[in-house]
């Protein structure tokens, strides 16, 4: 809890009152720090957190290859501060082949690292501004914008600075695309992670309408399972394919160095192959270099490179004819939460059952479409300049699975829960009717 939450400690007697004068103090020396440098600061740690972790496993990386034969650290810490800023949208030329796919995976551990610094810069400035009887009151409050805007400076500061530190006449990363997915963090992570950890969330989301939060709360759950779902599919395909991604560890003889890197890399990668999964599922598939496609009904393949993640491809030709099937799943799953949401908060209206339940697929898929279009981009030379989802169709087979989806699994529930209102409406009123001195 923050100060900004706390009641005021009680006072029973003289040894109580001086405890909890004492106690107060501390709070309040710990939720008033000054505000300009603690956001600032926080956010400088936000970005240099990750920062720092990149370029120790690219120094790690560097000793488990060739044992540090080879190249120099400083090199090392280039490479990782590269793949930190290719975490934040920047292209990086690697040998001449730029590179603009980002790993998802090292953007999520940002934009993590972000909320959690974000919540505890919250914390430490929930004392500033108005207490929370004036905020519900309309007292102007704007120590979150501030802090927030603070803290996006700091994070893009660090951005500007690895992007002029790093670069090199070959690699030339992009330091306006950086500064850009730093604001996006800033403000759109640690923005949030500041008004919750502040405990102004708590007092502006009830001012949010209801609907909209049910909406948000549909598509929330509908992502969340999706993105289940899709990692169940990415499994059973490696599984039952498991033999050609060992094939291909052994193709590149790989010692344990190597293979605990390849490791580190997938898992970096992971949210990406998500999305790919995704695009299968629901249909439209997916690129892996010019002139292919992966999708349900057919695969058309070409020379790709040795990369394990790869196995979970489907063979090439025809697929068999239950895949097509495959694309139900996703009108099944918001079936299911919508009904799932109908059932905790039922809403008896035909018509505010029906577009909660459309408006938050609606809104599922809009947001997978966008997560999907930053999955793919070019990995490499030739043909591996267009690898990625087919994101306008994505997003007309998302919405629509997930739209329609969401309107059935409402609207059957609320006809289960309508019918066995009147049900019960009607078994009261025969109650009643039998009762004596009733006519």
């Amino acid at each position: 809890m923050t100060s900004l939450q706390s009641p005021p400690a009680r006072r029973t007697g003289p040894g109580r009152s001086r405890s909890a004068s004492d106690a107060d103090l501390r709070r309040r020396l710990a939720t008033t720090r000054p505000l300009v440098p603690t956001a600032s600061i926080g956010g400088v740690i936000a970005a240099g957190a990750p920062l720092l972790v990149c370029m120790a496993v690219a120094v790690v990386g560097w000793f488990l290859t060739d044992a540090g034969g080879q190249g120099a650290p400083g090199d090392a810490l280039r490479v990782g501060a590269h793949g930190w800023l290719m975490a934040h949208g920047s292209t990086v030329a690697v040998e001449g082949i730029r590179i603009t796919a980002m790993p998802l995976g090292l953007t999520l551990l940002c934009a993590w690292v972000a909320w959690r610094v974000g919540h505890r810069v919250g914390e430490s400035v929930s004392g500033h501004g108005p207490d929370a009887d004036r905020i519900a009151d309309g007292a102007r409050d704007l120590t979150v914008p501030y802090a927030a805007g603070l803290f996006t400076v700091g994070y893009a500061v660090v951005g500007v600075l690895t992007a002029s530190v790093a670069a090199t006449a070959s690699s030339a990363p992009a330091p306006a695309r950086v500064v850009v997915w730093s604001a996006l963090i800033g403000l759109a992570v640690g923005g949030p992670a500041i008004a919750f950890g502040s405990g102004r969330a708590a007092i502006w989301l009830p001012v949010l309408p209801v609907v909209v939060r049910d909406i948000a709360l549909v598509a929330r759950r509908i992502l969340t399972r999706w993105a289940l779902v899709c990692l169940l599919a990415l499994l059973a395909a490696l599984v039952l394919d498991f033999s050609t991604a060992a094939n291909v560890v052994s193709q590149l003889h790989a010692d344990g160095g190597a293979v605990v890197l390849m490791t580190a890399l997938s898992l970096l990668l992971l949210p990406n192959a998500l999305l790919f999964s995704s695009a299968y599922l629901l249909g439209p598939g997916f690129t892996v270099g010019t002139g292919t496609t992966v999708s349900t009904t057919t695969v058309v393949l070409g020379p790709l490179p040795m990369f394990p993640l790869l196995a979970a491809l489907p063979d090439q030709g025809s697929q068999p004819w239950w895949t097509d099937w495959l694309m139900l799943t996703p009108l099944v799953l918001a079936a299911l939460v919508a009904g799932q949401v109908q059932r905790e908060r039922p809403i008896l209206a035909w018509d505010r059952a029906a577009i909660r339940g459309c408006a938050g697929g609606i809104g599922a898929g809009v947001a997978l479409a966008l997560a999907s279009g930053l999955a793919g981009g070019a990995v490499g030379p030739g043909r591996m300049q267009d690898v990625g989802p087919y994101t306008f169709d994505v997003l007309l087979h998302a919405i629509t699975s997930f739209g329609i989806g969401g309107v059935l699994g409402a609207l059957v529930v609320c006809w289960w829960q309508r019918d066995a209102d009147g049900r019960v409406r009607v078994a009261l009123r025969g109650l009643r009717a039998r009762m004596p001195g009733r006519s």
